[in-house]
């Protein structure tokens, strides 16, 4: 709790001074691969990382100056653009300098809600918690205690001292832990399936799934499967179009949603009528429909050029004849999205007008200059220009969280947790975010990870890591908008890739992945700022911790109330043989897969590899050694099953002897996650109607319909069809077995 002594450290050579800033700025010099392997970040490597945060690493005088300026930053304010504190606690640091050590400490908290709260102190009466010293400066630090009844949330906090120092910064009052429903603290379980949104078939939609298939689909979780909750793909805003991709990993936008969920036919100004209807019933409009409903794969541009036509007709009908309490509703939303949705919608605005005028303008990146800055004179002068059209796009996002909205209440009612979302790490370079709040990205530097068995090289991402000291002076806003803007419609996140809090692989340009090095974030603030969210929204938190995630980190979201998220491909002992049930943790969500890695039914039959092979991915040596690998696995799977005495009394225990999953061992994998201890149980639906098809194949492009796959049932036949009924029901008597039914 206390802050230890820290002193400034001048350095002795320009070496010293670069591994010195190197890690202050957070680069860590070291770090072990999966293959034992240990990677030392060069001085050459570490130069780069530092340039790219804006460091000057031209001398050693010039590096000092840089650590001088961070440190004095840090030591010399009253207090840091932004305090976080719990709500057991309730302290603030307060930084003074030898010279100010009597007089008083006045407080002044604006509340979040709007109210005032204020406090002093006299500064004798203050506990010392350390100091800063850099010769022959010295600060002193105070623990200043809070108001007892301040409350979660985000507030404002102005603090003066020694009568003419005065500082503002933000206070951000968390829980210690992320919220956790009382039949899962008392030790009760649950289980939900994974749906892919966007391919969700039905007898209604326009090609691709939408609000109103998603509570059909609750439904049927609810009635059919005694589930508590749908997983859900991240629902983050996309070009939809081509040649650029539809990853849903790899958004537009991480604030804002895709347009084709909405449900035209929901929309209040479709419901009115008048000449919407008269277009919708037109024969070109039905003959879209029924092809883009009858599309093998989800159809994106054609879905999103369909939907907008009509979302522009609706906009219209909305400015001529919405009643005043709607446009009121309208108002307040873009009034609480403020700046945030300003942006996103002037970009939408600018990246339709730019690309009619020049169909080579793919991105904000080809558009003329004068347009790359949001704060541009040009960018003021289109949109005052082009007002109406910024408004239609504020009118798409509104429409979006009404409905999201209305689907969450559904599921709130019906499920015991509802809706399971999933937050994206990366957000598309070439995309809105990057455009809107450049600043809060480093450039020159790329995200990865390091290289494994599946990428021996390492992987490269091609998207910019997150300016950690940016996000910080600015109170983390982006971050908890982040957050916020999916929880306020859910029961559960997941986080992908959740080391992200604590460090990423960063690759400076013209360096190849294998030779990257890990960067910190400020981890303690980003967990303090995750649970407060998940509290004061009700959702659970869990943390995809897969890859090269240390036991201290898991440790820290454990502590922080972050579920881990385990898989059954990778639930191995040291010597390669499967785990038992009973040795998964219980503060987990176990999974069958992911939408990057084989169904069930295709890991059994290796599809995956032949995907791959197909994908010119790997040649025939290496798809021959995997799949002499995947069959150790599956007999080792197989063994566990048998072990657990989950397969039927002479089920043959020799895995080669079964080529395709069949019904007995298709019913024993998903027992035996069923089974385990974990909190939750994720099942993906082609898990449960045994697909072989994975929704994603990394590496591959037009080679492979990623993101495209639809549900091999509408969301009707799901209840209807003996096949598919047959599927929920052997599902529904695992987790009543288990006490996982709701």
């Amino acid at each position: 709790m206390t802050l230890p002594q820290i002193a400034f450290e001048p350095s002795d050579s320009y070496e010293d001074a670069l591994h010195k800033a190197a890690e202050e700025w957070g680069i860590e010099r070291e770090f072990w691969d999966i293959f034992g392997k240990r990677h030392v970040a060069s001085a050459a490597m570490e130069s780069r990382i530092l340039a790219a945060l804006g460091v000057d690493t031209s001398s050693q005088a010039a590096l000092e100056g840089e650590r001088i300026w961070r440190f004095q930053g840090r030591a010399a304010p009253l207090i840091q653009p932004v305090s976080i504190t719990n709500d057991v606690e309730k302290w603030i640091m307060l930084s003074l300098a030898e010279s100010y050590q009597s007089g008083e400490v006045h407080l002044k908290i604006i509340l979040e809600s709007g109210g005032q709260l204020r406090a002093t102190h006299a500064i004798s009466q203050l506990r010392m918690a350390g100091e800063w010293r850099q010769h022959p400066l010295r600060w002193y630090a105070y623990l200043v205690p809070l108001p007892p009844d301040v409350p979660l949330g985000y507030h404002s906090l102005r603090v003066q001292a020694g009568g003419s120092l005065v500082s503002e910064g933000r206070l951000i009052v968390t829980p210690e832990r992320a919220y956790l429903p009382k039949r899962l603290a008392d030790g009760g379980k649950c289980a939900g399936v994974a749906i892919t949104l966007y391919g969700l078939r039905s007898s209604r939609n326009w090609g691709c799934g939408d609000f109103t298939d998603l509570q059909k689909i609750v439904d049927w979780v609810a009635d059919d499967l005694a589930g508590g909750f749908v997983g859900l793909n991240p629902l983050h805003a996309l070009h939809n179009r081509f040649p650029y991709n539809q990853s849903p990993y790899l958004p537009l936008s991480i604030f804002y949603k895709n347009l084709i969920y909405i449900d035209i036919e929901s929309v209040p100004e479709f419901i009115a009528g008048g000449f919407v209807h008269r277009l919708f019933a037109g024969p070109r409009v039905q003959q879209e429909i029924l092809a883009l409903r009858a599309s093998e794969f989800v159809e994106y541009e054609r879905v999103d050029r369909l939907k907008k036509t009509f979302l522009k007709c609706l906009y219209l009908q909305f400015e001529r004849c919405a009643g005043a309490e709607r446009k009121r509703q309208f108002e307040t939303f873009c009034r609480a999205e403020g700046v945030l949705l300003d942006r996103f919608a002037l970009y939408c605005a600018l990246d339709e007008v730019l690309h009619k005028q020049d169909g080579t303008r793919w991105t904000w990146r080809d558009w003329p200059a004068e347009y790359h800055d949001p704060e541009s004179g040009a960018c003021a002068h289109f949109a005052a220009e082009h007002r109406r059209l910024i408004r239609y796009y504020k009118y798409i996002q509104f429409v979006l969280e009404e409905q999201l909205a209305a689907a969450h209440a559904y599921a709130r009612e019906r499920l015991s947790i509802g809706l399971y979302h999933d937050l994206a790490l990366a957000t598309d370079r070439s995309g809105s975010d990057l455009w809107a709040h450049g600043s809060f990205y480093v450039q020159g530097c790329r995200v990865g990870s390091p290289p494994d068995a599946f990428s021996p090289s390492g992987q490269d991402w091609a998207f910019p890591p997150p300016n950690a000291e940016a996000h910080r002076l600015n109170g983390y806003e982006l971050f908890h908008q982040s957050i916020r803007k999916i929880v306020r419609s859910g029961g559960a996140l997941r986080i992908d890739h959740v080391m992200r809090l604590f460090h990423l692989f960063w690759i400076p340009d013209g360096v190849k992945a294998a030779d990257g090095v890990y960067v910190k974030d400020n981890a303690a603030d980003l967990l303090r700022i995750l649970a407060l969210e998940s509290v004061q929204q009700q959702n659970i938190i869990v943390g995809e911790d897969l890859g090269t995630v240390t036991d201290a980190i898991r440790e820290a979201l454990d502590k922080a109330g972050s579920l881990s998220y385990r898989l059954f491909y990778f639930e191995k002992r040291p010597d390669g043989s499967f785990k038992r049930s009973d040795e998964y943790p219980r503060n987990a969500l176990v999974a069958s897969t992911t939408h990057d890695l084989p169904t069930i039914s295709g890991f059994w039959t290796g599809r995956d590899i032949g995907a791959r092979r197909s994908a010119g991915l790997a040649n025939t040596a290496v798809s021959k050694k995997q799949m002499e690998e995947r069959q150790v696995d599956k007999q080792r799977m197989l063994d566990v099953l048998h072990e657990e005495q989950l397969l039927p009394p002479g089920y043959t225990r020799i895995a080669a002897e079964l080529p395709e999953l069949d019904g007995p061992l298709h019913n024993a994998i998903i027992g035996f996650l069923a089974q385990t201890p974990s909190a939750l149980l994720l099942l993906n639906q082609e898990d449960l109607t045994k697909e072989t098809e994975q929704q994603n194949l990394p590496g591959s492009t037009a080679e492979y319909p990623n993101w495209r796959r639809k549900m091999k049932w509408t969301v009707e036949e799901v209840r209807e069809l003996k096949e598919a009924r047959d599927f929920s029901q052997m599902f529904r008597n695992q987790l009543e077995r288990t006490g996982r039914a709701k």
